[in-house]
C-alpha cells in the first residue's frame, strides 16, 4: 500500500490527464506492431511511427494495434491523437496500478485487465496491467512489456483458424479477454500443486519454513482475489451492454462463456484461500502432536532414571571398595564419558528433529 501511494505522489499538483507513468517500469522502450486483416488477407508489421497506422486502417476491415512497453510517453500521446482517445484514458493507460474496469467513451470502450504470471521459484505471482481499447474497426492492446499471452491469437489470425477473421473487433476483444483469463487458470493450477505439496509436508514434517510458505501463499491469494473480483464486474457489464455493435446471440454466447470462466477462477481462488486458512490450524495441530510425542519419549527416559537418581542420591559415592577411585585416569575418563553421552544425546535429538 505504501509503495502504491509513493508512486501516486509523482502526480501531485499535476492537472487531470497529465501523462506520467505510474508504477513499476517493466520496459524502457515502447514497440508498436500493427495486424491488419480481413477475411482474405493478413498484414502484420512493426512500425516506427504512429502516423503509419492510418494507412493500415484504410486498407483493412479490422486493425489490431499491439503496443508493448510503457517506457516512452510520446507514442502513447500520439496514439491518443490518431484514434481520438480521451486524455483520461491515456492517463489510465500509464497508471499501471489500476483495478480491472470498463468504461465507454462515445464509439469506443476502454477495458483494464490484469495478466497473471506465477513464479514457481519465488512462490509468488506477477500482475501485469493490460489495456484494451475496442473501436468500431480497430482494437488497441497495450502491455507493460513484451509478453507471449496473445501469441496463440496471432497464430489463429495468421492461419485463419475459426471465425476470428470474420467476426470483427468485438470477437477479437473477447478472444484477448479469454486468453487473459486462461492465464489465471494456468497460475492457479501451479498454485494448487504447491498447496497439495504443502499439505503433505504439514502431515509428515511441518517446519518454520512451512509456516512462512503458508503465509506467503495467503498473500498471493489475496492479490489474486483483488484482481479477480473486479474482473467479474467487467465481464458482466460487457454482457449486459454490447458496446460496439448490435447485440447478437453469438456475441452474448461468447461473453457468457467468459463470465463462466471468471466465476470458476473466483471459486478456485476462494477454495484455495480456505485451504490455506485451514492449513494454519493443521500446522498448529501437527506441531502440538509432535511436541506430545517428544514429551512422551522424554517422560519415559526421565521415569527410568528417577529411581536410579534416588538410589545414587541415598548412597552417593560412600562405598569402601570403589576400584575407579584408585585409577590415575578415573577422573578424566568420567569427564570424557559425560561429554560423549551429551554429544550422543544431542545427535539423537537432532536426527529426531527435536532441536
Amino acid at each position: 500500500m505504501t509503495d502504491e501511494l509513493n508512486r501516486r505522489s509523482e502526480k501531485v499538483w499535476l492537472p487531470p490527464g497529465s501523462l506520467v507513468h505510474v508504477g513499476q517500469k517493466r520496459s524502457q522502450t515502447t514497440k508498436v506492431k500493427v495486424i491488419a486483416y480481413s477475411e482474405t488477407e493478413v498484414k502484420e508489421e512493426a512500425i516506427d511511427s504512429i502516423e503509419e497506422i492510418h494507412s493500415y486502417r484504410e486498407a483493412a476491415e479490422t486493425t489490431w494495434v499491439m503496443v508493448e512497453g510503457l517506457g516512452e510517453i510520446e507514442p502513447i500521446r500520439k496514439l491518443g491523437i490518431e484514434f481520438g482517445l480521451d486524455h483520461l484514458v491515456l492517463e489510465d493507460i500509464l497508471a499501471t496500478d489500476q483495478r480491472p474496469k470498463t468504461e465507454t467513451y462515445g464509439d469506443y470502450t476502454y477495458i483494464v485487465l490484469k495478466i497473471v504470471h506465477y513464479d514457481a521459484q519465488a512462490k509468488s505471482i506477477d500482475l501485469e496491467q493490460v489495456s484494451l481499447i475496442l473501436g468500431p474497426d480497430y482494437l488497441i492492446s497495450i502491455l507493460e512489456k513484451k509478453d507471449d499471452v496473445f501469441d496463440p491469437i496471432l497464430a489463429w489470425i495468421g492461419d485463419d483458424k475459426g471465425s476470428i477473421r470474420k467476426m470483427g473487433t468485438s470477437y477479437l476483444g473477447y478472444a484477448l479477454i479469454d486468453a487473459i483469463i486462461d492465464h489465471y487458470f494456468a497460475a492457479l493450477e501451479q498454485l494448487g500443486e504447491e498447496i497439495e505439496r504443502l499439505e503433505e509436508e504439514l502431515v509428515t514434517n511441518p517446519t518454520n519454513a512451512t509456516l512462512q510458505l503458508i503465509h506467503k501463499l495467503k498473500r498471493t491469494m489475496i492479490r489474486l482475489r483483488k484482481s479477480i473480483w473486479p474482473l467479474r464486474e467487467v465481464v458482466s457489464r460487457l454482457e449486459r451492454r454490447e458496446p460496439l455493435e448490435p447485440a447478437t446471440e453469438a456475441n452474448h454466447r461468447y461473453l457468457r462463456d467468459i463470465y463462466d470462466h471468471t466465476i470458476r477462477v473466483m471459486d478456485t481462488v476462494e477454495t484455495s484461500r480456505d485451504l490455506l486458512s485451514g492449513m494454519l490450524d493443521m500446522y498448529l495441530s501437527s506441531v502440538s502432536n509432535r511436541m506430545n510425542d517428544i514429551m512422551k519419549i522424554l517422560t519415559v527416559i526421565s521415569t527410568i532414571f528417577i529411581p536410579l537418581s534416588v538410589l545414587s542420591g541415598i548412597y552417593g559415592m560412600n562405598f569402601r571398595f570403589m576400584p575407579e577411585l584408585e585409577y590415575p585416569l578415573g577422573y578424566p575418563t568420567l569427564m570424557l564419558s559425560m561429554v560423549i553421552i551429551g554429544v550422543i544425546m544431542l545427535i539423537f535429538f537432532r536426527r529426531k528433529k527435536w532441536v
